[in-house]
């Protein structure tokens, strides 16, 4: 039986339901988004009172309007360097209670001093520079507080609704977990919490550090994960129980959190690490999430651009497709089917429908071969030229796939008899990044029927490759070549 999670301190107390609902609903927030888009503020601050200034105060044909532009831009610039060198946008200042703002007050002041005095030296005397200026840095003064003065508000409020910290998962009770743990606790800032303990022995040992409990296995790890709540996790195993620390990274690798190892774990590890710093502890990073901070952003945006772009463009294409489906066989145009999607979650995937409603085959217990009687006429074609994808831009403004990424497969599809799942051993660790339309594999020839191991083997390895090495022109590309196989498909044809 599992033993209760521990919020904070490991304390005796249980865990109730709710309150595991609520951690699995927490949405964090990045530190280094806000921290970015606090920089974007800055500027508007800043410009858009140089700006306006020019209308409230009256300026003579004297004062050119370029120059007074390029005093603005200047002005700006060196105000956001000086704030980063003086250190502005780091994760302690924008933490701080009040977000920095005496930081942010004092390179606006120099920005304005650095610039505007030499500036306003040589301009001729009633021409409203002066004025202007004053206006343009009392104006753009109050802006910058009163906006640091709402970051500091807004950073309270999530730290109140616990969406800030990091929450930290330690697999391995022995000492070597005590005394990660003890670490973690002895720091004040509430940036890292521990949230549970997990082990794998099921001796008489592993009931816990001191009177902390172990919260499960690493399989109940994976679990808690994929419900959510936890977003680190620390191997504290000893480098003399290296067996152990390998299957727990491995089981670990298929969720898509970033998973660390203590130093004193390192000598068993022959792959290239990195040095993290998290909660006072020197770790060593193993797994890195492939998607988060502005990577995910990115991701975000592009999805939602180009997807909505091609559903305005393609939805006459998608209506006739839908009319001729529905004239060629009885039944609805659209098939719907459960698959696995981020982290493991199932969704449900659009496709035309491309078999005749009677035989369709919503978990793919057999896959479709070359002339299956079970294809409608249309259906082939869609098939062919990838048109059945084409609801799945819908998926992709749901926010359940991605335009391109690994593709989503069946419950039940199977490789040589066997489950995808039991014929490749990482095969999970493809689920840390959302499905996609298309993806790295499909590009490169690897779609299709699975008859053998070794087609969905090229597969997953093709599929960890693109998580492994995600960019934004990397999508591009795909999604280029992905336009061109239909047109492959009709030569073949």
């Amino acid at each position: 039986m599992r033993s209760t999670v521990f919020p904070t301190t490991f304390s005796d107390l249980p865990q109730s339901g709710a309150t595991r609902n609520a951690a699995a609903t927490r949405r964090p927030v990045s530190l280094p988004i806000v921290t970015g888009l606090l920089g974007v503020v800055d500027g508007a601050a800043i410009l858009l009172p140089g700006v306006t200034a020019t209308q409230w105060v009256r300026l003579p044909v004297a004062a050119e309007w370029n120059f007074l532009a390029v005093v603005v831009l200047l002005g700006a610039l060196i105000a956001l360097n000086v704030q980063r060198f003086a250190g502005a946008y780091r994760v302690e200042t924008v933490t701080a209670p009040g977000a920095g703002s005496g930081v942010t007050a004092m390179s606006w002041i120099i920005a304005v001093a650095v610039l505007g005095v030499p500036a306003a030296l040589g301009r001729p005397e009633g021409d409203g520079f002066a004025t202007w200026l004053g206006a343009w840095a009392g104006v753009a003064l109050v802006a910058l507080m009163a906006e640091r003065q709402g970051a500091a508000m807004l950073v309270r409020r999530w730290r109140k609704a616990d969406r800030l910290c990091r929450h930290v998962a330690i697999v391995g009770s022995g000492s070597l977990g005590e005394r990660v743990l003890r670490q973690i606790e002895s720091q004040r800032d509430g940036w890292v919490v521990a949230t549970g303990l997990y082990d794998d022995r099921r001796t008489g040992a592993t009931q816990g550090c001191g009177r902390r409990h172990v919260s499960g296995t690493v399989d109940d790890l994976v679990a808690d994960i994929r419900r959510g709540g936890i977003d680190e996790v620390v191997i504290a195993v000893p480098s003399t129980d290296d067996r152990r620390a390998a299957l727990a990274i491995h089981k670990l690798n298929g969720v898509p959190v970033d998973v660390r190892e203590c130093v004193e774990a390192l000598s068993f590890r022959d792959q290239p690490c990195r040095m993290v710093r998290l909660g006072g502890l020197n770790l060593i990073g193993i797994v890195d999430a492939p998607l988060r901070d502005w990577r995910w952003v990115c991701k975000a945006i592009e999805d939602r651009i180009l997807a909505g772009l091609a559903l305005a463009l393609l939805s006459p294409v998608m209506l006739l497709i839908a009319a001729v489906i529905k004239c060629d066989s009885p039944g609805p145009a659209l098939f719907r089917q459960k698959r696995h999607g981020l982290n493991n979650r199932l969704i449900e995937v659009l496709k035309f429908r491309t078999m005749y409603q009677h035989a369709c085959d919503p978990n793919a217990e057999s896959l479709t071969q070359r002339n299956d009687q079970r294809v409608t006429r249309i259906g082939a074609f869609l098939r062919r030229t990838m048109l059945d994808e084409l609801p799945q831009l819908i998926n992709v403004l749901r926010g359940d796939m991605s335009l391109v990424g690994p593709r989503p497969h069946a419950i039940c599809a199977k490789a040589g008899g066997l489950l995808y799942r039991d014929a490749v051993p990482n095969y999970d660790a493809r689920h840390r990044m959302k499905p996609g339309v298309t993806g790295w594999a499909q590009v490169n020839g690897w779609r299709g029927t699975t008859d053998t191991v070794e087609q969905i083997e090229k597969r997953v390895e093709c599929d960890l490759d693109y998580v492994e090495n995600w960019s934004v022109g990397l999508d591009l590309a795909i999604m280029l070549r992905t336009l061109l196989l239909p047109l492959k498909a009709l030569r073949r044809a």
